[in-house]
């Protein structure tokens, strides 16, 4: 699905430059559940920023489905991000005055479908995490690990081909770390769906099919779990 090919990412202050990214060459396929590990300023995020279209990497190219994502303008980047990925963060991103089922429409509304449907599906996402019981809850009245859960229903609502996670668990304790793991794991097998996410944890990197492990912006492990 994804080839990444001499991807470089340069960062400049004043008259230093930072080579945060020294050409990555790698691939993901369809369905395949990634974790990327290293050190903190290894490239990690850095390296997920890019492969989400977040940030526009200095060289080097990122196909996926066959087209060139680096050759997008802004717009049409905006609107293939909405399309095909899905994104978790570890400050979870919620709006504070909409309630769980009203954060997780929001994407389906984003793509201009109707409120009745974006109701009914943000109600199954919900229930995929198990939060089907707390469709009104403000995320005020959620704890850390729901408060993710609900991010997570709402990444997955549109269906899209790439979840992205940028440590999902770094604010949370080790059970709630845990359910959410599982729930990657159940949509990594029963729905096919592909992952990508950064962690700093090597036991949480071990649930992933494979791992790549940067270092100062270099792959220096890629193998199988």
């Amino acid at each position: 699905m994804i080839s990444v090919k001499k991807l470089v990412r340069k960062f400049s202050t004043g008259e230093t430059e930072l080579i945060a990214l020294k050409g990555l060459t790698f691939e993901v396929p369809t369905g395949q559940f990634l974790a990327i590990t290293g050190r903190s300023g290894a490239g990690k995020s850095t390296t997920l920023y890019q492969l989400s279209l977040l940030d526009k990497p200095t060289s080097g190219s990122i196909i996926m489905d066959g087209q060139n994502l680096t050759e997008l303008d802004e717009k049409q980047k905006v609107i293939y991000r909405r399309i095909n990925f899905g994104f978790i963060f570890q400050d979870y991103a919620l709006l504070p005055t909409l309630t769980a089922q009203e954060n997780v429409m929001l994407p389906l509304l984003m793509q201009g479908i109707g409120k009745q449907e974006s109701v009914r599906k943000a109600y199954l996402a919900l229930k995929q995490v198990e939060l089907s019981d707390k469709l009104d809850n403000l995320p005020s009245q959620l704890s850390g690990g729901q408060q993710q859960r609900v991010s997570i229903a709402r990444s997955i609502v549109h269906g899209p081909k790439i979840l992205f996670a940028d440590e999902p668990t770094a604010n949370l304790d080790v059970e709630s770390s845990k359910t959410i793991l599982d729930i990657f794991l159940k949509l990594n097998k029963k729905e096919k769906l592909t992952i990508i996410m950064v962690t700093h944890e090597p036991e949480y990197a071990k649930i992933a099919k494979r791992e790549i492990v940067l270092s100062d912006g270099e792959i220096v492990k890629d193998k199988l779990v």
